[in-house]
């Protein structure tokens, strides 16, 4: 399904990913073929072992493809070596994953541009104050992670994604580890970064909630993408998975 036109951020072409050889072989990825447009937020759903996060690890270059290429910006990472992946992460890329990742001797503020440090960057200050306040953690600056709520660490953590401007950020199960309220705060805050910053997000979940935040939702399955939902709700979302487990199961039952 196509989006609005947008250009595209990035790009799968007959993705395969196989893990394995002979008759052991897992095959992860099975000829993906599926275009992210820039500025839009993406969910990839679908049930454990589907390969939704085998494709989000490829396309962020931490995997390596079996064939296919991955188009990132007009570039074929596909073809890229590790030094040259490695720069492509650190200035154009941002992820935001489930366990936060923060180092918890350092405050807020010092997470928050570590990426910068590491670069030997220094933050701009407008984009710093806009990030902060629209996350609002103003107040929580000089904070270190054991003083913070869940949903507040993520919300360091987003802000630790997007403060080197990346053109595209990945979010792996970003509110697994959060409740309901710091759950709909996060994802609130990522559809706001979407909108406000021109942000392009690809969201990994398996929470149909989760993906009615966004602004398309795939399902994946076996390998391949089986959905492909503009505008989803999560009780679309929800029918859909419920779709794929019974046909899995059937398949089983054979």
């Amino acid at each position: 399904m196509e989006g609005n036109g947008n250009p595209t951020a990035i790009e799968a072409i007959d993705l395969v990913k196989d893990y394995g050889s002979g008759d052991t072989a897992v095959h992860a990825l099975r000829g993906v073929n599926v275009r992210f447009e820039k500025g839009r937020f993406t969910a990839i759903m679908g049930p454990s072992g589907s390969g939704k996060s085998t494709l989000m690890h490829t396309l962020a270059g931490l995997d390596s493809a079996t064939s296919g290429r991955i188009v990132f910006d007009g570039a074929d990472i596909t073809r890229m070596d590790d030094d040259q992946l490695t720069l492509l992460r650190r200035h154009r890329i941002g992820f935001i994953f489930q366990s936060f990742n923060l180092l918890p001797m350092f405050t807020a503020e010092q997470n928050i541009v570590m990426p910068l440090t590491l670069a030997g960057e220094k933050p701009d200050r407008a984009w710093f104050d806009m990030l902060v306040d629209t996350l609002g953690l103003r107040s929580r600056l000089d904070h270190r992670p054991n003083e913070l709520s869940g949903g507040q660490q993520q919300r360091v953590a987003i802000a630790r994604a997007l403060i080197s401007k990346p053109s595209l950020v990945f979010a792996d199960e970003p509110t697994g580890n959060l409740d309901s309220v710091s759950s709909a705060e996060v994802l609130s805050f990522l559809k706001s970064s979407v909108r406000e910053l021109n942000q392009t997000i690809i969201m990994v979940t398996h929470d149909a909630v989760a993906a009615s935040y966004a602004d398309r939702a795939i399902v994946f399955a076996d390998g391949r993408i089986v959905a492909d939902e503009d505008a989803p709700t999560a009780d679309r979302m929800n029918a859909l998975l419920m779709a794929e487990r019974e046909r899995a199961t059937r398949a089983m039952g054979r």
